[in-house]
């Protein structure tokens, strides 16, 4: 795997030829005699468009935003780029996990914001990483059910303001405080106050089920898989030198610009930032200390951001003369053991979409995964291309296969890009139905893990004017389970895995 990234690292092309290549393949694409995979019965659902606004490093230039302000900024920024009259929009829903208490039906409050009308319903769903996912599925299952025509689907997340709460003693008696009806009964309950009430509970990006941080879970397994640091550095760099291309070469069309009040304009995203191999291996541990693989360099940061996509018909984006990006043919969501089995699912979800579709891993084009950390990804290839681990976890016969690097997160991805939690989902979905498009492709496969052991998967087919293709659904579940154990050891922490054969 180590000379593997190296060598798709060291063969990026260095001019802007290679966008020009991929435009010209596209141009003169002939259609591939595959099956469609449209379902009787059922309506054809498609992407007309997608926007986001910059994604930024938490505590950046978003830090006095709350986070209905981005969510308004996606939607006007929607509204100016696709041109669809607002009374148009029959719905609105928009993800988002940590919860501003003030706004907290953000949708809405974004909706009145960029200007929709207060007849207009919207709703907020919340499902970890993958809640902007869970707003486009339920606007899906909107216009499935005719209910809707017109959906629009996003998600925000600002990092950079999240609520901070008084410890429960405090806020019990601040409650009753709110209630006490004299003078003696206030005094009293003040008197019961003590030192530690006083200490606040900050936000953890960890699972209550389990206490543990997704960076404890990316640590051991990287550790079960073998995956050593230099292997997640390698491929982290590789994220951040694609994304860095793709913003030099103009392919990331669905950032657009926003003007921060009070600030200059952001026009990209500020979290690409290209290293070397000697820089990231000076970096410690960032959760298994001292010994841990996963840092800083090679996990996903903390993000502010917002995005945005309008969901419809596909007779009612034609009858309105728009041309789709891509069709959303299907999707799946399953959840799974959040201690153990937190971080693998397209090992385990992917044979199961591609057996549904009945097409094989060579027949998918475009494969866009999100990036939690760099060894989970590879834990994943690694597992997704091994008989045995195929035989012994998954019951079955064979691997599914590993997706080919050169088809895989082709423009960064979220270790280098930024993941706003509530977000990511829409730019996966818009950065595969892009590169459908660029690279001439068919189907497309969108992948998404979450918190709570939940995944999500979309299937997307791609819509150019030479090609009227169908899509396929991805699936993301993660596996029974690979031990992982820690011992102390003469007051040393050491790792002792299932060995990787």
């Amino acid at each position: 795997m180590t000379s593997m990234l190296s060598r798709a690292v060291r063969s990026l092309p260095a001019t802007s030829t290679w966008a020009v290549r991929f435009c010209t393949c596209s141009s003169h694409f002939q259609p591939k005699s595959k099956k469609t995979l449209a379902k009787n019965g059922v309506k054809n659902i498609v992407v007309v468009d997608g926007v986001r606004i910059p994604f930024l490093q938490s505590g950046t230039s978003y830090a006095d935003l709350m986070p209905h302000d981005l969510a308004r900024a996606s939607l006007q920024g929607l509204l100016n780029r696709t041109s669809v009259p607002k009374e148009v929009v029959d719905y609105i829903v928009y993800g988002t996990v940590i919860q501003e208490v003030k706004t907290s039906n953000i949708a809405r409050e974004a909706a009145l914001g960029a200007g929709f009308s207060d007849k207009t319903p919207a709703h907020t769903v919340t499902m970890a990483c993958i809640s902007s996912n869970q707003a486009m599925t339920t606007g899906v299952g909107l216009i499935a059910s005719g209910q809707c025509d017109v959906v629009v689907a996003g998600g925000v997340e600002l990092m950079s303001d999240v609520p901070i709460r008084h410890s429960r003693k405090m806020r019990k008696t601040l409650l009753s405080l709110n209630r006490a009806k004299s003078l003696g009964q206030r005094l009293a309950l003040v008197a019961k106050i003590r030192p530690d009430y006083f200490a606040p509970e900050l936000p953890a990006v960890a699972e209550f089920s389990t206490s543990e941080t997704m960076g404890h879970s990316a640590d051991r397994l990287a550790a079960a898989f073998a995956i050593s640091r230099v292997e997640q550095d390698e491929y982290a760099l590789r994220s951040h030198t694609l994304a860095r291309k793709a913003q030099d070469e103009g392919l990331l069309t669905d950032v657009i610009p926003f003007k921060v009040p009070g600030k200059d304009t952001v026009t990209k995203d500020n979290g690409v930032r290209p290293s070397s191999m000697e820089q990231m291996g000076k970096l410690k541990a960032a959760f298994v200390k001292p010994y841990g693989t996963v840092t800083a360099a090679n996990s996903s940061f903390l993000t502010d951001g917002a995005s945005a996509v309008v969901i419809m018909s596909e007779e009612k984006a034609l009858a309105m003369g728009y041309k789709p990006k891509a069709y959303l043919r299907d999707f799946v969501y399953v959840s799974q053991d959040p201690k153990d089995q937190l971080l693998l699912g397209p090992t385990y979800g992917t044979p199961k979409v591609l057996e549904r579709a009945g097409l094989t891993l060579a027949d998918i084009d475009v494969f866009e995964f999100h990036e939690a950390f760099a060894g989970q990804i590879l834990a994943n290839l690694k597992a997704m291309d091994s008989d045995w681990f195929a035989q012994n976890y998954m019951g079955r016969k064979s691997k599914v296969g590993a997706p080919p690097l050169e088809k895989f997160n082709k423009w960064g991805g979220s270790l280098s890009l930024g993941h706003p939690f509530g977000a990511t989902g829409c730019r996966l979905v818009m950065t595969a139905a892009h590169r459908l498009k660029k690279e001439g492709g068919q189907y497309g496969v969108v992948a998404a893990c979450a918190a709570g052991g939940q995944v999500m998967l979309h299937g997307l087919a791609s819509v150019v004017p030479l090609l009227r293709r169908a899509g396929i659904p991805l699936s993301l579940v993660v596996p029974r389970r690979h031990a992982l154990y820690m011992s102390h050891i003469s007051a040393a922490l050491k790792f002792v895995a299932i060995r990787w054969p």
